[in-house]
């Protein structure tokens, strides 16, 4: 028997799928679980839902517990086995509607603004100290537990908790289980399992190399053609990852919409016309958020009934654990540090690479060198990774500047005066969710 903790576990829906895979697990099911939280309505909800699951499904084996605020934080970390993060610091309002209100004010249109540019790195800064307590709390008293993260920005928080803490951590992001299938499902191109795919870069933006059929035949061929073929075409809505294939070659595993954001290719104020080209939805997450916070008070019902049930699904969290459990070689796309990993990215990187799991943990494997044209595109976003890592470890002021000046979409649209301008206005705007940079 052992002990999972669920940090963030007012995220009901998410701590469903995790848990009530855990459930689903022969040999995860008298694991304890711990769920944390520092709101008390959504904490409470997913312990109702939570412990309904561990009656229908798991005939009461678990023990869950709930645990409120950060003065019981220890305590529902002490003798984790296993720790799932899916905490997002600050929430929608305020810190993400800050994330995209004042930037607008400086004529800087976001879509997610969660993983990179001046959005995604303010939400690095105000979650990597939270991070930084976790990471303390674990040393002491779950040290040899797993830290497996789902938040946002992936490559930041996870290179954080890498490079500046004694925690083991894996980075985990939904993406690249379906990339492939995704892709071929949307071009109309006939496949046979098992595909063999190879999927290297860094976290929404881990790039295709390889994609072959199941009898060996090599599907990027007809993906590059099939590519120019849907270029004008209305229906297809996946068009600046499309993009991607026509210019350098290559699929990337996150959306469009995401990567509409992580160069200076596609949103531009010169040209408004781009947005329409290549469907690029302003605002996006803001509004995904308004829509999830109306959906969950019609589904919330749902949830919190006794009724409910679960099937295991593709999240990595209880595969990883069941593999490290009972030492069943698992295949992962995980996020870790590069160190060699991919030979033309820099080694403090964090890179998102096949991993092998099993009992000895959580185990990288080499790529080799990405195609240089793909491994540019992946630097511009790791200066600002880590230059942004830096800033949360120094707490120097000039260091943020820096990272907004190099992120590729802030600085192809804003001066350096209104860089540092908005980041200032950014901090001032936080208040307390940050620490006080000098």
């Amino acid at each position: 028997m052992g002990k999972i903790t669920f940090m963030g576990a007012g995220s009901t829906v998410f701590a469903k799928n995790v848990l009530g895979d855990v459930m689903c697990t022969p040999a995860l099911r008298d694991f304890d679980i711990a769920l944390y939280d520092i709101d008390p309505e959504r904490l409470e909800e997913s312990y109702i839902m939570v412990t309904a699951l561990n009656k229908n499904l798991n005939e009461n084996r678990a023990t869950v517990e709930k645990y409120l605020g950060v003065e019981n934080r220890k305590a529902a970390l002490k003798g984790a086995d296993f720790v799932v993060n899916a905490i997002q610091v600050g929430g929608y309002e305020p810190c993400t509607v800050i994330d995209f209100e004042i930037p607008k004010k400086y004529g800087l249109r976001q879509t997610i603004a969660d993983t990179l540019g001046i959005g995604g790195i303010f939400r690095a800064l105000r979650t990597i100290p939270v991070l930084s307590d976790f990471a303390r709390d674990m040393e002491e008293v779950c040290p040899d537990a797993y830290f497996l993260n789902y938040t946002n920005p992936m490559a930041m928080l996870s290179g954080y908790m890498q490079r500046y803490t004694g925690i083991k951590t894996v980075g985990l992001c939904h993406s690249v289980q379906s990339c492939s299938r995704s892709l071929l499902g949307w071009l109309g191109i006939e496949y046979q399992e098992p595909l063999k795919e190879v999927i290297a870069g860094i976290n929404h933006m881990g790039w295709l190399l390889e994609l072959k059929n199941g009898d060996g035949t090599d599907l990027y061929p007809i993906i590059r053609k099939r590519a120019f073929e849907v270029e004008n075409d209305p229906m297809y809505n996946d068009r600046v990852r499309l993009e991607y294939v026509r210019r350098f070659g290559y699929y990337c595993t996150e959306s469009s919409e995401h990567n509409a954001e992580y160069n200076n290719l596609f949103i531009k104020s010169k040209y408004p016309e781009l947005i329409e080209k290549f469907n690029i939805p302003l605002d996006e997450y803001p509004r995904r958020c308004v829509n999830q916070i109306a959906r969950w008070k019609n589904e919330k019902e749902n949830y919190l009934a006794g009724n409910i049930s679960h099937k295991r699904t593709n999240e990595y969290a209880s595969y990883i654990m069941e593999s490290i459990v009972t030492d069943t070689p698992y295949k992962i796309g995980g996020n870790v540090l590069n160190n060699g990993c991919i030979e033309n990215l820099p080694a403090e990187a964090c890179v998102e690479v096949a991993c092998l799991v099993n009992k000895a943990g959580i185990q990288p494997t080499r790529v080799g060198r990405l195609p240089e044209v793909l491994a540019a595109l992946n630097r511009t976003n790791i200066n600002v990774q880590l230059l942004t890592i830096e800033a949360a470890v120094t707490q120097k002021r000039d260091v943020i500047y820096q990272a907004a000046m190099l992120d590729p979409h802030t600085s192809s649209e804003l001066s350096i005066d209104d860089i540092v301008s908005m980041c200032d206005d950014l901090i001032e705007a936080h208040g307390d969710w940050l620490p006080k940079y000098h």
